[in-house]
This record gives C-alpha cells, sequence and structure tokens, in this order.
C-alpha cells in the first residue's frame, strides 16, 4: 500500500539538523563576539584567563537561555518535531545554559577576587553593590536555578500544576533582567554599536517570535474560527470530553493525532493553557479533547459552559500520520494516552489487517471508549488487544508480550502515547524486540 502524506508532507519540515546548524552558528557568531573583545589573546595571568572564561559562559548563557524561550515558544515548524523530541532538547539546552551561568557566575567572581587580592565574599559583595545591573542578574540566576530545581522530575510530581507553571514564568523576567546586565556591563558590547545591535536583534526577534506564536497567532485563530465550546460530556468518572465548534474548520492544519495548548475563556480557565490532544479525528464540524481528572484545572473542566470562547496554540506534535513510513502499524496506549491513538484509528491510511491497537489499562473500568474502539477496529479491520493490569503489579509490556500479541510488530511502524514512564519502558521493549528506533513515534506525559 503506498503511503500518502500529501499535502501535510509536502511541506519540508524542520529538522533536528536545521535547528543544531542555527544554533551552531549564532554560538559562533556570540564566541565571535568575545574573541573580537580579547577573548583569549589579552590573558596574561589567572585572574585574566579566570575573567575572560567567565564572559564567554556568560554570553553563551545568555543566547542559550533564548534559545529555551524558543524551544517553549512552539513556533510554527517545530511543530512538527514530536514532542518527546523537544523536551529532550529543552532539557538539554536548558542543562546547559543554567550550567554556563553558573560558570560564569563562579569565574567572573574568582577572576576579579585575583586581580584585587581580595577574598571571594568580599568580591561577591563589591559586585553585588558597585556594580550596575549585577544584583538584578543575581536575582535573575536565582529565578533560573529555582526553574531548574523544580524541573526534576520527582520535584514536579509533589508540586501542584499551577507552582510549578508559576515558577516557570519567572524564565521570561530573568532573561529580561540579564538581558539589561549584559548591556550594561559586557564588555563586548561597550563602544561596540555592531555588537549591541547584533545582541538587540536576537532578544527581538525571540520577543517577536513569543508574541506571535502565543498571543497573536491564538487570538486571530479564535475570531476567525468563532471557537467555541459546542458541549462537554461526562465519559466515565473523572473524565470528560470537550468538544469545540466554529466556522470553516476545515480550514485548520490540524491532525489525527496532534495536540493544541488550550485557553478557555471562562472564570478559573482564562489565565491558564493546557496541552490536550485531539480525541476524534478532525472532521471540519467539531473538535473534540478528553480529560482525565489529574488536577485542579483538569477537574474544573467538566464546568464548562456550551458558548464559552476558545483560544488554541499549535497544532503541534509529530504524533500523526505523516511519519509514518510503513504500510502496517501498532498503536500503542497507556491510560488516558489513548486519546490520540482514537483519533489515529479512526482515519489512518491503512487497509484491513495493517493496523494494530493495544491499549493498557489498570481495570476494565479504567478503558476508555471502548464502544468507539470496538466499533472503530470492526469498521477498519484492525487488531485490538487490551492488556490490563496495574503496572506496580508487574503488568508490563516486555518484548515477548508484544510479539505475542504483534508477530509482525520489528516490520511496523509503532506508535505510543501514554505517561512519560510508560512510554520509555515500552520504547525499551520494542528495541528487545527487535524495533528499530526510526520506525517508533511516542508522545509521553508528566502530568
Amino acid at each position: 500500500m503506498a503511503i500518502d502524506t500529501a499535502p501535510r508532507s509536502a511541506r519540508r519540515r524542520i529538522t533536528g539538523w536545521d535547528l543544531s546548524v542555527l544554533v551552531a552558528a549564532n554560538a559562533v557568531v556570540v564566541v565571535g563576539l568575545w574573541w573580537r573583545q580579547g577573548g583569549l589573546r589579552d590573558v596574561h595571568d589567572l585572574a585574566g584567563l579566570l575573567t575572560s572564561l567567565g564572559r564567554v559562559t556568560g554570553l553563551l548563557g545568555a543566547f542559550l537561555a533564548l534559545v529555551e524561550l524558543l524551544l517553549l515558544a512552539r513556533v510554527p515548524g517545530l511543530d512538527a518535531v514530536g514532542l518527546d523530541r523537544v523536551s529532550t532538547w529543552h532539557r538539554r539546552n536548558g542543562t546547559a545554559c543554567l550550567t554556563l551561568l553558573l560558570a560564569h557566575t563562579v569565574l567572573i567572581t574568582a577572576g576579579y577576587a585575583l586581580a584585587d587580592d581580595v577574598s571571594v565574599t568580599r568580591e561577591a559583595a563589591a559586585l553585588l553593590t558597585h556594580y550596575p545591573g549585577v544584583l538584578l542578574a543575581t536575582i535573575a540566576l536565582a529565578m533560573l536555578v529555582a526553574v531548574g530545581a523544580t524541573s526534576v522530575a520527582a520535584v514536579r510530581r509533589r508540586l501542584g500544576y499551577r507552582t510549578w507553571h508559576a515558577v516557570h514564568l519567572g524564565v521570561y523576567l530573568a532573561v529580561a533582567l540579564a538581558f539589561a546586565h549584559q548591556l550594561a556591563t559586557g564588555q563586548e558590547f561597550q563602544h561596540q554599536p555592531v555588537a549591541r545591535a547584533y545582541w538587540w536583534a536576537l532578544y527581538g526577534a525571540t520577543l517577536a517570535a513569543l508574541v506571535a506564536v502565543r498571543v497573536v497567532l491564538p487570538v486571530t485563530r479564535s475570531l476567525r474560527h468563532d471557537l467555541r465550546v459546542a458541549r462537554v460530556v461526562q465519559e466515565a468518572p473523572g473524565v470528560v470530553s470537550v468538544e469545540i465548534g466554529g466556522r470553516r474548520l476545515e480550514r485548520l492544519p490540524v491532525l489525527s493525532g496532534h495536540f493544541l495548548h488550550w485557553r478557555f475563556l471562562a472564570p478559573g480557565h482564562w489565565w491558564e493553557t493546557h496541552p490536550f490532544s485531539l480525541s476524534a479525528a478532525p472532521d471540519g464540524r467539531r473538535l473534540r479533547i478528553t480529560v482525565k481528572h489529574l488536577g485542579d484545572y483538569s477537574a474544573r473542566l467538566a464546568s464548562v459552559r456550551p458558548g464559552t470562547r476558545v483560544l488554541a496554540e499549535g497544532p503541534s506534535g509529530g504524533f500523526t500520520s505523516a511519519a509514518r513510513r510503513h504500510a502496517r502499524v501498532a498503536l500503542i496506549a497507556g491510560g488516558v494516552g489513548i486519546t490520540p491513538i482514537r483519533a489515529l484509528l479512526e482515519d489512518m491510511p491503512g487497509e484491513p489487517g495493517e493496523i494494530a491497537v493495544i491499549y493498557r489499562a489498570a481495570s476494565e473500568e479504567d478503558l476508555l471508549f471502548r464502544e468507539e474502539l470496538e466499533e472503530l477496529s470492526r469498521r477498519r479491520g484492525a487488531d485490538l488487544h487490551y492488556v490490563l493490569g496495574d503496572h506496580r503489579a508487574g503488568v508490563v509490556l516486555s518484548p515477548e508480550r508484544l510479539r505475542e500479541l504483534v508477530p509482525d510488530i520489528a516490520r511496523r511502524d509503532v506508535y505510543v502515547c501514554g505517561p512519560r514512564s510508560m512510554t520509555e519502558a515500552t520504547r525499551a521493549s520494542l528495541r528487545a524486540a527487535g524495533v528499530p528506533a526510526r520506525q517508533v513515534i511516542s508522545e509521553g506525559f508528566s502530568w
């Protein structure tokens, strides 16, 4: 069977290589600013070496902070990259950014202390009180450290989404504070109009992308398509589906498997945005999302009234038929991860026998869309398998179990969606079952 992904795939996708080249090219320019203003050429002692290294680590750390904001901005083009991959880039870039900025702080302080022949603590006090912008930059660094600390999985699980989100909003303020510090004290920008113009351009382009993607596009789309809640349906205890209607929805560039960031303009909702995948194939008349009560926000969605206006950012993610390369496919879901899997099952191209679905849930009571899945499977000629049992009791999708359920799984594209721990464990089992990594498309969620 020929896999037809037109017209969506006709557009060239942004790849990891593209982004790496773009980031590397700008990093070279940033290092060039440092080299142009002395670099290592003017280093004559240990104090000069530490200070010079402190300058370049500060510049690179600030640049990676902008990259971090763009990874969070969900810019068009990046939407085709899988959520797991973008999350990995975000985590690694954030770690590198924080490491460089901490190194900058330590190196600059130690270098100045050696040059002034005073203790590090005395030099730190002098920097905070006598150098413009250093106090604000220190506050910015503390905010970034807080963001990094709350990103650790063990800490994040203990925090509510609101607290975690509020802490992460501090990144924007931290970047703004650091920008003022760089222009005020950075040797690379003193009496250097070209360097200052380049730095302004980096920050200006980042700000423009954030405003366009996070504000202008969602508001424009909501008004053009008149996105509003059509109805709210109780699917099961603690699970609701929200159907969004509007005008000319067939013109939205959204596919089964996509997720969008939704903002409901209702009391208690308008100031929060959350990512939810489509749980039904878009049909030009409605968009449906299905949410399990995992926190205060998701629990309150049941009370959203029909007619409520909706803002939608996206679509995002590479968990769509456009990523498919083989005729035969296996769709694996864990828990509420069945939502995009159910949408893919509805309209993914395929002949009878080419699609297999594996749905893992704790018990029969936890199975969502059971009637819909069974009806779709009959209509599509898909094989549907339920794997029931709590993973804490040892019920896992082992390589042997995967091959038992889908004997030719190593020759299929495999889509996996569920809690992050489940997707990681399933990817490991798929590798052990002989499925090449390039054939696995996964999306995990933490909340």
